[in-house]
C-alpha cells in the first residue's frame, strides 16, 4: 500500500484510540457507589483568587468503600473546601472535623443507579459517533486518493480495512459500556 494509505490509517486508529481514551475518562467521572477520589475532579476551590482543583489544595485518601477523606495541605482552607465541595452539588455532605473534611458516600438509589446507567449510554453513543466520524473522514480521504490516481484495489481494501478498524473499537466501546453498567447496577 501507498505511504498516503498507511498514514490515513494509523492517523484513523490514533483517533480511535482517543475516543476510547476519552470515554474511559467520562467513566470515571460516573460514580458507581464505591468512593473514588475522581469524584471530586469537578471540584475547584478558591485559592487565594484563582479557581484550582481540590487535589491541588488538599491530599484525598479513600480509607473505605464509603468514605473520602481531604487533608488540607494549608489549615485555614478547611471552610473554603467544604464550601467548594457544597457549591460543586454533587451530592455530597462534607463534615469538617476542625483536622479534616470527612465525606460520606451514600449509597445509591435503584432510581439514581438507572439515572447512572442512561448517562453511562449516551457517553457510549458519543463516544460511537466519533469512531463513525473518524471512519467518515478516512474514508473521504481514501477517496481523494483514488481520484488522485491512487490503484482503485488498494482504496478498496484500505476501506475494508478502515472498517474494520470501526468494528473493532465499536465493540470495544460496547464491552466498556456493559463494565460500567454492570459496575453501577451492582448493589
Amino acid at each position: 500500500m501507498s505511504e498516503e494509505i498507511d498514514f490515513i490509517l494509523e492517523s484513523t486508529e490514533e483517533s480511535m484510540n482517543g475516543s476510547i481514551a476519552h470515554l474511559e475518562k467520562e467513566f470515571l467521572n460516573i460514580r458507581a457507589g464505591k468512593a473514588s477520589p475522581a469524584m471530586l475532579g469537578s471540584v475547584f476551590v478558591d485559592y487565594y483568587g484563582s479557581a484550582t482543583p481540590l487535589s491541588q489544595v488538599s491530599k484525598i485518601s479513600v480509607p473505605d468503600a464509603r468514605t473520602i477523606t481531604l487533608q488540607p495541605f494549608e489549615k485555614n482552607m478547611l471552610q473554603t473546601i467544604e464550601k467548594a465541595i457544597m457549591i460543586a452539588n454533587i451530592g455530597f455532605n462534607p463534615m469538617n472535623n476542625g483536622d479534616m473534611i470527612i465525606i460520606s458516600v451514600p449509597p445509591l438509589t435503584e432510581d439514581r443507579r438507572r439515572e447512572l446507567a442512561k448517562q453511562a449510554k449516551v457517553e457510549a453513543e458519543d463516544a460511537k459517533i466519533g469512531v463513525r466520524n473518524v471512519r467518515k473522514d478516512a474514508n473521504t480521504d481514501i477517496k481523494k486518493l483514488e481520484k488522485e490516481g491512487t490503484s482503485e484495489d488498494i482504496c478498496k481494501s484500505a476501506e475494508e480495512e478502515v472498517q474494520n478498524l470501526t468494528n473493532e473499537y465499536i465493540k470495544k466501546i460496547d464491552e466498556l459500556l456493559a463494565a460500567k453498567e454492570a459496575e453501577i447496577m451492582k448493589i
